[in-house]
């Protein structure tokens, strides 16, 4: 029996990682539908386009700085 490679063996494929991808996924849509309702112009709704993309960072920031802060 040939001896499995530690990239091989530690991989697990789309199967594993498929789940979180659908929670950021959903989580984004739901932050570009929200920040578009709210903008007041195009430039607002540019914005909130990157805030969209940006969301999870701001939540690891703002928990971090209520834990550590």
């Amino acid at each position: 029996m040939a001896k499995e490679t530690s990239a091989k063996k530690w991989s697990g494929g789309m199967k594993s990682d498929s789940g979180g991808g659908a929670v950021y996924g959903l989580g984004f849509v739901g932050a570009v539908v929200y920040f578009i309702q709210t903008a007041d112009g195009f430039w607002d709704g540019v914005w909130g386009i990157i805030q969209a993309i940006l969301w999870p960072a701001f939540v690891v920031f703002k928990l971090l700085e209520s834990f550590y802060g």
